[in-house]
């Protein structure tokens, strides 16, 4: 006979920031963006968007991660019918600017010190010839696919794209509006208010 173990204590303090950010319509995405984070995300905003069409905070403070992790996250904003603002905070890189530019510009927004990058996907090649053929094949096109959501969602022209992910690309708060990442700086949640699009 197989007993259960009892479930580990739920810590108060937890569960009542959890209950606040429910109230509060908004998702945090912090940390490099793993199959566990995608997960969670999306069980939050399917859970937001069944209680309400008001609008959903997401906070992205990420280095990146897995590429069709955040391709889940970048796919779920977009499947559900709630509007999604998109806030930075911190640095928002790789997979993380995929994810924040799932929500249209004008609903995309950063704090002050917020820094971006945007770069070619890598991938830890390695094993048979004919598996190092497929793995590069699929990190080219996986480049090609990246540089067109950019070029898409900055009105940016695909060509400079692919040139600026060629290498680390950095850009200040400021930078990333005038490279049509960002919509608006804001320094207070009240300066989101009215921008649902």
């Amino acid at each position: 006979m197989e007993i259960t173990p009892p479930a580990a204590p739920i810590d108060p303090r937890s569960a009542f920031l959890e209950e606040k950010a429910f109230k509060s319509r908004t998702v945090l995405v912090f940390g490099t963006i793993t199959d566990a984070t995608a997960a969670d995300a999306a069980r939050r905003l399917i859970a937001l968007d069944a209680d309400s069409a008001e609008p959903i905070d997401v906070i992205v403070s990420s280095p990146g991660g897995h590429l069709e992790s955040g391709d889940t996250i970048h796919d779920l904003i977009r499947f559900i019918r709630a509007p999604v603002r998109m806030i930075g905070s911190g640095w928002v890189g790789s997979a993380a600017t995929h994810v924040y530019l799932a929500a249209p510009r004008e609903r995309r927004f950063c704090l002050p010190n917020t820094r971006f990058l945007i770069h070619q996907p890598s991938g830890g090649i390695g094993g048979k010839a004919a598996d190092i053929a497929i793995q590069a094949q699929e990190i080219i096109r996986a480049r090609q696919r990246i540089a067109e959501l950019i070029a898409r969602e900055t009105g940016k022209p695909l060509e400079l794209v692919l040139e600026h992910i060629e290498r680390d690309y950095w850009m200040s708060a400021q930078e990333a509006i005038d490279y049509g990442l960002v919509g608006r700086i804001v320094k207070g949640r009240d300066e989101l208010s009215g921008e649902t699009g």
